[in-house]
This record gives structure tokens, sequence and C-alpha cells, in this order.
């Protein structure tokens, strides 16, 4: 066995033993060549991948900057702030508290429309997991998951206005119900911090949650929600010292507690049955703050075409997105489905008609010029007969009495000039949804072409016009508000149909009650561009709402941007709406204010913040904002130890409207 030969190697095999370099680059075509044989797929790089970098950086960043939040001194904002602007002031409430002020009367905040949080105590299968889990306010994670779900518990039954089967969701209780919107949005946490300086807490703070979603009569049939304010607020002034309360309501709030201090005396069982001088017993104060007392042309765009000025201008910067993306198809119509059950959103429509809000021809406000160097940029002096100056204003007149108009030109032509086709007793025709339409269900889809095309006819709405229009469109949301709220101007409040809860949030449809020394005020914020008056165009989607503002329609000389003109406000309530009622209607002893209430306006002038530090600012007059007012704030304090509107110093004042309120040709 050990004499057994070796084959002999070939002369190739020798050659490469003898060269491994020749062996290296045999290998690589080796290779080379299996690689040739197998060929795989080259990954490209996908708009998955750079979304998946992005999403990562920003969750990275995030973390870094949230690191940073935490790791860093309390007092480093505060110092940077001083560094920049100066020092900055107390907090009303340690102010306050260095004065020597503590607790006196009880007090009771009431949540405006989507500021309250809702929660699910039942729902249906795809709802599963989220038993007393919010589905408004806090992160609402679930609109991204399951969005369709989302949708269908926060509406209510169409015809009912209540609780689709199968489905409870509920008002969260406590002060954390309000006192952050989302996760570092505050609305009523800060006024709460500054109360509790002084020595409040929660035996003599109560917020009077209530589902916001729901007609206001309607949280007292389904929730005893009406029923539940009063026994508590009985409780806190029996608690403290038969120490009457002051009522603090926001937004919607302020209707729905106009509302309240009806049914809390009217005889039951249609009210709370507590007689008439319940509010003189229980009530010190009311101060509303942005309270549109007379609605806001705001909520009928949304009614109208589920929009507003921030929703018509996106979509104009990204067509298709709010049509498509967020919900596997049309995104509005989603959104104009499900808010069009909420019966509240009708208590917002404007009230008064074209008494109030101004005719074809005439309004009673002027241009809101968002500086004084716009102002001065817009007059002319020219020299009268004697050779001085007068000041003459540049700026274009606006019939802001024609609510919604179609296409610029009807805005800018007299009344006399236009040709209107009555679309009140236009035939509708044929629908025109078809089976694509069929998720995305709204009142429109019942409409044919015809009464889509009759309401672009008749080219111009106002005031009064609006619940006409209202009507047409959508017949079955309408009838549930007829049935809840009303709109128009008492001619005899002394009539027994006035006594139906329906006329309650109505201030020019109901008397303020007997209560001589009880104040009523009303706070908010002027200085910014507010919503007022819309310029409309047909669009031809199918399955889309038929009517859009026209974001192309701009006026800088009267105050249209983007398809929506503009007066003075807080963004959302113009001052007509939210001082009126303290400027005329109420003021002195007037038939809506028989036992002479005492009135207080006090305005908030609009103040951005001075940097980025400063978060919402101290001296905000937006709508929401301003529940951070450090000037509001204090007043609010004030008043709740036993201040009385004339140690604030009476009026406030910095708009227009007293000189506004004395063209309203009002029966007082």
């Amino acid at each position: 066995m050990s004499l057994l030969r070796q084959r002999k190697p070939t002369g190739t095999s020798n050659a490469t033993e003898s060269d491994p370099n020749i062996c290296q680059e045999d290998e690589k075509k080796n290779k080379a060549a299996s690689k040739d044989k197998n060929p795989k797929k080259q990954k490209s790089w996908s708009c998955i991948d750079s979304c998946c970098w992005l999403i990562g950086w920003i969750c990275v960043t995030w973390w870094f900057l949230l690191f940073l939040y935490n790791a860093i001194p309390t007092s480093f904002n505060q110092y940077v702030t001083e560094a920049i602007t100066g020092p900055v002031p107390d907090p009303p409430g340690v102010k306050l508290k260095k004065e020597g002020l503590t607790v006196k009367h009880p007090v009771v905040f009431v949540p405006g429309i989507v500021t309250g949080g809702l929660e699910l105590w039942e729902g249906h299968q795809c709802a599963d997991g989220l038993f007393r889990k919010r589905l408004w306010g806090g992160t609402f994670g679930e609109v991204y998951k399951r969005p369709l779900c989302w949708v269908e518990h926060m509406s209510l039954d169409n015809e009912t206005g209540l609780d689709p089967s199968g489905i409870r969701v509920r008002p969260v209780s406590g002060l954390v119900a309000a006192d952050y919107f989302a996760p570092g949005y505050f609305v009523w946490a800060v006024l709460i911090a500054n109360l509790a300086n002084i020595g409040y807490e929660e035996k003599n703070m109560y917020m009077a949650a209530y589902d916001w979603r729901l007609s206001f009569q309607n949280t007292e049939v389904r929730d005893q929600t009406l029923s539940r304010i009063k026994s508590n607020i009985e409780l806190m002034v029996a608690t403290n010292g038969g120490k009457k309360a002051v009522i603090i309501p926001h937004s919607m709030g302020v209707l729905y507690f106009l509302h309240f201090m009806k049914w809390v005396e009217a005889p039951a069982p249609m009210g709370g049955g507590g007689g008439p001088d319940w509010c003189a017993k229980h009530i010190k104060a009311v101060m509303n703050i942005g309270g549109p007392f007379l609605g806001v042309p705001k909520a009928v765009a949304g009614l109208f075409s589920a929009e507003a000025k921030d929703v018509a201008v996106a979509r104009a910067i990204t067509p298709g997105f709010l049509d498509h993306d967020l919900f596997p198809h049309q995104t509005l119509q989603h959104l104009m489905r499900m808010t069009r059950t909420w019966d509240s959103t009708m208590s917002m429509i404007p009230k008064g008609g074209d008494t109030i809000w101004g005719g074809l021809d005439w309004s009673p406000e002027e241009c809101h010029s968002p500086s004084r160097k716009r102002q001065i940029a817009n007059d002319t002096q020219i020299a009268n007969e004697n050779g001085s100056e007068v000041v003459v204003s540049q700026i274009k007149h606006v019939n802001y009495g024609r609510v919604i108009s179609f296409g610029k030109d009807v805005v800018d032509a007299p009344s006399s000039e236009i040709e209107r086709i009555d679309f009140r007793d236009a035939f509708k025709g044929q629908s025109v949804a078809n089976s694509t339409c069929s998720e995305v269900w709204t009142e429109y889809h019942e409409m044919g072409y015809g009464g889509i095309k009759a309401v672009a006819e008749f080219k111009a709405y106002t005031a009064g016009l609006i619940i006409d229009l209202l009507h047409f469109v959508a017949p079955k949301m309408m009838a549930r508000g007829d049935a809840h709220f009303s709109y128009g101007i008492a001619e005899n409040l002394d009539n027994p149909e006035y006594q139906h809860y329906k006329y309650w949030s109505n201030p020019l449809e109901t008397t303020l009650p007997t209560a001589p020394d009880m104040e009523i005020y009303s706070l908010y914020g002027v200085g910014l561009p507010t919503e007022r008056a819309y310029v409309y165009k047909l669009t031809s989607a199918e399955c889309g709402i038929p009517f859009q503002i026209d974001t192309s329609a701009d006026d800088e000389d009267s105050c249209l941007k983007d398809g929506v003109y503009s007066v003075d406000g807080d963004e959302t309530v113009p001052v007509l709406s939210a001082g009126f009622m303290c400027a005329k209607g109420w003021r002195g002893k007037t038939r809506f204010n028989p036992s002479g209430i005492r009135t207080y306006i006090r305005e908030y002038d609009h103040s951005p913040p001075a940097n980025l530090l400063e978060g919402r600012g101290t001296l905000s007059g937006n709508h929401v904002d301003i529940m951070g007012n450090f000037a509001l704030i204090e007043d609010i304090i004030r008043v709740a130890a036993g201040a009385t509107g004339e140690d604030l110093g009476g009026n406030q004042v910095y708009s227009d409207i007293f000189k506004w309120s004395e063209k309203i040709n009002l029966q007082l």
C-alpha cells in the first residue's frame, strides 16, 4: 500500500500550483460566472425608504430635544426669555396672592365645543380595546389607526341626534375633562393653576363637562347633565358659606349656560324646577369668554361645505389631499357626514337675520385692519375748504351682509344688478349619487344636479336666507335643528311659545333671569382677522361636496383673502357676535334684561408672543389662546375673590362695538 503511485498532475494544474495569482484570478472569474448564472435583483431606493428615513430623523430629533428639555434646569427658559425681553412678570395668581387675595366664591367652568374630552363606554367590534379610552382629546391616535371606525363612533344617529345602536360615547368628568385639549395644548389648565395659587382646589372648582355634540336639551334627556350642574352649584354654594358661584363659560359653553339659566328656573318636566329666583340665589357673576351670542359665520361654512378658511387654503395648497389621503376615500365627505350629526353645531348659526348681520346692501361692521400701520397706509390726507388736512379712508366699502356669494363679481355688484333665481321651489332632479358614493354619503348625494345648480344661481345669501339654504341642502339635519334651536328675533317675549326650550339659547328670543344683583361679562379678544363672509364656487366632483370656497378670490382693499372676508374679532367669533348683547341688547333695563342686570364688556387686544419660548403668549386675543391671557385671568380671579365690574374699571373696549351696535335697529 505504501508503494502506491500518485497520479501525475496535468500541466495546467502544475501551472496553477506554481502561480497563486492565476489561482486567485480563476476564483474571481468563477464567482463572476456564478453571479451571472444566478443573478439577484438589485434593491432600488423607493419612496417608502425615504419616508422611513424621514420618520426616523424626526423621531431621533424629537427624542434629542426631549432629552435636552428634561436635562436643562427648569429655570433655563425663564433665563433665556428674560435675557431677550427683560424680566418676566409674575403669573396673575402669584401677583394677586401677594396682594392678599384669597378664595371667596366657588367657580364653575363650562367648556365649549370640541375642547372637552369624550371616552368610549360601548362600541362595535372595530373598537375592541378602547373601553374608557379617549376618542376625542388626548393624542387622537385612533384617528390614524382606525379612521373609519373612529368616524362611526364619533357620529350620532342622523334621525334622533342621540346614540347610534350599540355605541355609547360619554364626556370625561373632572377638571381633566378640558384642562388640556391635547398634550401640551392647554385650554383651562393655566386658569386653574392661577386660581390654585390663591387657594382654590377641587372642592371649590367644578368643570361642568357635557357631551358637546348633543343639542343642549338632549344633554339632559340622555345624561341628566343640566340636573348635575344644578346640584353641583347648589352643593358648592352650601359648602362655601352661602357664597354665590362665579360661572365661567367659554365659546359654545356660553350658549349652553344661557340655556341652563332658563332651564333651571322653568317648571318640570321641561325645566329644572328651581323657581324664578334660583339664579339670584346661586350666581354672583357669569364671565363669558369668547361668547358667540349671536352665532358665527364660520359655522355656516362648516355646515355648508365642511370647511373654513384654513381648510380651504390647505385644499388649495395641496389639491387632492383632503379628498383622498387621510381616510380610504374622501376625507371632507366623511367629516361632513360626522359633524352634521352633531346637533350642537346648529346652535352657532347666525341669529337675528338681516337685522343684526346686514342685508344685500349694508352691514354694521367695517373692514378689519390688521394693524395701525395698514390703516395709515390706506388713508389719504386732503385739504378741506379751510385749508386744514382731513384723513379720508381708501378702504373699499364691503357688504358683509352677503354671507355667501357665488363669484367675486356678485360681491361687488349692486343688489339691483344681481339676477337671482329662487332656489327654494327648485326641482332637485335625479340624485347625483352612484354606487361609488355609498360609503361617503352626505345629504348632497340626495340632491340632483338641478338642485345644486339652483343653489349657485341664487348667487347671494344673507343671514336671513342662510336658514332657508341649509333647509334646502341639509333637510334631515335642519329638521332636528328646528326642534332644538331658533334664530329669529322675538316680537313679544310674553308670548307663551317662547317658554319652549328651543328658544333658550337665543338671547334675542329669551330674557335674562330676574337677578338684579348678578353681573354678566363679555370677555373676548380683538385685533385678529375673523371670518365674516365667503366667496364660493361650484365644483364638478361626482361624489364630492359640490360647493367650495373660492381661494382665488383676493382683494386687499376690501379685506378679502383666499375667498374669505374678515372683520375684527378673535379669529373665530366676530366682535359683533361677542359684544352686541352687552353693548346694547342687555345694556340697562331692556325687554331682554327686565331686571337690569349689570353688563360689562372687557376686550383684550391681541399681541403675539415676543419669541418662541413664550409659547402661545400671555397677551393673546385668539379664541382659545386667550385662556392663557394674563389680563383676562387677573380679571377673573379678582371677581372670584369678591370684586365687581366697577372694581375692574367697568368697560374696556378697543373695537368699534358701540358704534356698530347703534347701526342695528333692534326694538329694546
